[in-house]
Order: C-alpha cells, then sequence, then structure tokens
C-alpha cells in the first residue's frame, strides 16, 4: 500500500516547487555552516550566493514573483529575471568575478524586499487580518509568511553587515529560515488542495509562458552562459567552479522533475517518486554548490551516464515511428514539424557527446566541449521558438 502511494500522482504547484528548493537550499546551507564554521569543511560562498541569485531569477521568470511582490509577466519582467538567473550563474561558475555585485544584489532581494513584503502583508486588507479573521488554516498561513519576512529582512542585515553575527550563530539563523521556508511551503501545498483556483495569480495578463518552456528558457541560458564561460577558462584565462556548475546543473534537473516530471531520460506522470527523486537531485546539487569538491566525482559520472542514456532512448523513440512507417507513403509533414524534429535530434546528439565528454575525459578538447554547451544552449532557445509558432498556428486553426 505504501509502494502505491509513492507512485500516485503528485499535485504540487510550481510556486510550492520552488518554495521547497529554497527551504532546502537554507536548510542545507544552515546544517553545512555549522561544520563549515569549525573548520572540518571548506565553503564557497559564490555558490550560495549564486544559487540564491538563481532561484530569485526562476521565481521572477517562470511565476512573476519578485522579491518585492506579485507583478504580471511582461517581457520586460522577464527580461530582468533572466539578467538575475544569468548572475548568478555567473556567481556560480566564476569565483570572484563579478566582485561585491552579486552580495549587493541579495542585500536588495531579501532586506528591502524583505521589509516591502512585511509591509504590504501586515497593512494590505487582504492578507493579515483577513487570514487571521479567516482561521484555521489561513492563520498558518499568516504564520508562515510573517516568520519567512522577518528572517529574510535579518538576511538582508547579515549581508549588509557579516560580522554582525558569528558564524555558528548564522547558520542557526539560515537554518531557521530554512525550516520556515519549508513551514510554508507545506501551509501553500494545503491551500492549494482544499482550495485549487487560488493558484491562479491575480494578473491574467502576461506572455502566457507555461513552466515547461520557462525552464526551457532558463537552461538555454544556462548552457550558453556555462559554453561561451568554459572557452577562457580552458584556455587558462578565467578561475572556474566545476563543483558549483555540476551543482547547479542538478539543481535545474531537480526543478524540471518536481514541475513538471520531465527527467534526464524522459518525461514521467509526476508521482511522488519523482517528487522524492527531484529533491535527491536538489541536495546533492546544493551541496555541491556550497562545498567545493566534495561530490564531483560521483556527479561527474551520474550527470554523464543520464546524458547519455537520456539522449539515447529520446533518439531510439525518434527512430521508432519513421522504421514502423518504411516505405508507406504518407501526408507531407509541415516545415515547422521538420525543423521540430531536427532541432530535438541535434539536442539528442549534443546530450550524447557532453556526456561522453564528462565519462571519458579529454575524449574531446576543452574548447570545443564549450562549443557543444554553447550550440545546445542555441538549440534549447531555437526550439523554444519553433514551440511558439506551433502555438500560434494551433490557435489559428
Amino acid at each position: 500500500m505504501a509502494g502505491h502511494r509513492f507512485f500516485r500522482k503528485a499535485e504540487i504547484p510550481l510556486e510550492v516547487v520552488i518554495l521547497m528548493i529554497a527551504a532546502l537550499t537554507m536548510t542545507t546551507a544552515g546544517t553545512l555552516l555549522f561544520p563549515v564554521a569549525s573548520g572540518k569543511l571548506p565553503y564557497y560562498e559564490n555558490g550560495l550566493y549564486g544559487l540564491l541569485l538563481f532561484i530569485f531569477g526562476l521565481q521572477t521568470v517562470a511565476l512573476g514573483k519578485t522579491p518585492f511582490g506579485d507583478m504580471c509577466r511582461s517581457l520586460p519582467l522577464i527580461a530582468i529575471g533572466l539578467a538575475v538567473a544569468a548572475s548568478g550563474i555567473i556567481t556560480c561558475f566564476i569565483p570572484d568575478l563579478l566582485i561585491w555585485i552579486p552580495r549587493a544584489m541579495l542585500f536588495l532581494c531579501f532586506g528591502p524586499g524583505g521589509l516591502v513584503l512585511l509591509l504590504r502583508f501586515l497593512f494590505s486588507r487582504d492578507k493579515f487580518r483577513a487570514w487571521m479573521q479567516n482561521g484555521g488554516i489561513f492563520r498558518h498561513l499568516a504564520a508562515g509568511c510573517g516568520a519567512v519576512y522577518l528572517f529574510s529582512i535579518l538576511a538582508g542585515l547579515l549581508l549588509w553587515k557579516k560580522d554582525m553575527l558569528t558564524l555558528p550563530e548564522t547558520a542557526s539563523a539560515i537554518l531557521a529560515y530554512g525550516i520556515a521556508l519549508m513551514y510554508l511551503s507545506a501551509v501553500l501545498a494545503g491551500i492549494y488542495r482544499a482550495c485549487p483556483e487560488a493558484e491562479k495569480g491575480e494578473c491574467s495578463s502576461g506572455t502566457g509562458l507555461p513552466v515547461d518552456r520557462a525552464m526551457i528558457l532558463l537552461t538555454g541560458v544556462f548552457m550558453v552562459l556555462l559554453g561561451v564561460l568554459l572557452v577562457p577558462v580552458t584556455l587558462g584565462m578565467l578561475p572556474f567552479s566545476g563543483s558549483a556548475q555540476l551543482g547547479l546543473l542538478m539543481v535545474i534537473l531537480a526543478i524540471q522533475m518536481l514541475a513538471s516530471g520531465n527527467t534526464p531520460i524522459g518525461a514521467f506522470p509526476r508521482s511522488y517518486a519523482v517528487v522524492f527523486c527531484g529533491l535527491l537531485f536538489a541536495f546533492l546539487g546544493i551541496v555541491s554548490c556550497i562545498i567545493p569538491g566534495i561530490l564531483v566525482a560521483q556527479l561527474t559520472i551520474l550527470i554523464g551516464i543520464l546524458n547519455i542514456v537520456g539522449g539515447g532512448i529520446k533518439m531510439w523513440g525518434m527512430a521508432v515511428p519513421l522504421l514502423k512507417k518504411g516505405d508507406t507513403p504518407s501526408e507531407p509533414i509541415p516545415p515547422v514539424l521538420v525543423k521540430l524534429n531536427s532541432a530535438q535530434f541535434t539536442l539528442n546528439l549534443l546530450s550524447i557527446m557532453f556526456g561522453t565528454s564528462m565519462l571519458v575525459p579529454g575524449i574531446i578538447p576543452g574548447q570545443a566541449i564549450g562549443v557543444i554547451l554553447a550550440l545546445n544552449g542555441c538549440v534549447l532557445l531555437y526550439l523554444l521558438r519553433l514551440l511558439s509558432i506551433i502555438d500560434r498556428m494551433s490557435r489559428a486553426a
């Protein structure tokens, strides 16, 4: 019976998914900072900063939820979200390249952003007072939001003045922040189960970018940046954190699994088993971002195998229908679908090449790996454009 429940469909809105990732990031970071404080583990601060910036950018692009409140997902807002996510990616990959900028951006997100959200929460007619009057789970929602906003302000103060608390005290505060985020995500999940209509935002306008397309967009940007940065890295012109690169890639894979059931080896119904695997991927990625070198060998093998197996399965899935058709005449395929199939085939081929380069170091020159990754990102963005064209054709039909 337990096994049956484990494979039951999991209805988890994207807002809750991102909160779960943020909660896992904070609880993991807070827990790891205790051995860091005693000198038992190394610590890569830029890895944590970059990961947090990426999460803020993801919220903005996918949901229109900014550190200062909800907004309609217009093209300028998505561009801002992509810029924030890109700064997080660069911060993870290249130590100290952006100097003080990531810390300043996070201060604005946590400090002033948390204060604005707290004031809106307290003085808005349909939030704190209404929730307390409604009682029940809404009082838990009020408690969760209040705690998260207060801890956000504290995080901003710690970014402004790092020596305000000792490292163990900072670890305790970050851990408590993660627990508050976890509590809020559980409350929101319960509210969305009871009132599915509450998941719909107040803003009905915007770009209409679905969750899976938002993830394709962010993954494409990730791959392009990684590929472009790897070229000067392999030439010895820039330092590079391979551990944070693998970690952020694992977190992206985890978000895809949690949000839509899309795994590296194919799409599956979003069951609790897939959610568990997604959270495990996220945990491994977060640890790899924060603690340099600790999981590099293991994640290199895992990501290499997933890329080869996933690319191979998808290529076989594309080939089987063609083999079954044989010489049987068929209706002409629209040009846009031909381009879509070509893009998917190219993606699968590049995925196999990238996976092979990870499992067999040196088989592909370093600069070529950068080109492969950049091409992968460009093809993903091209695929996103083709999907938009197909959507417009479907609406016009």
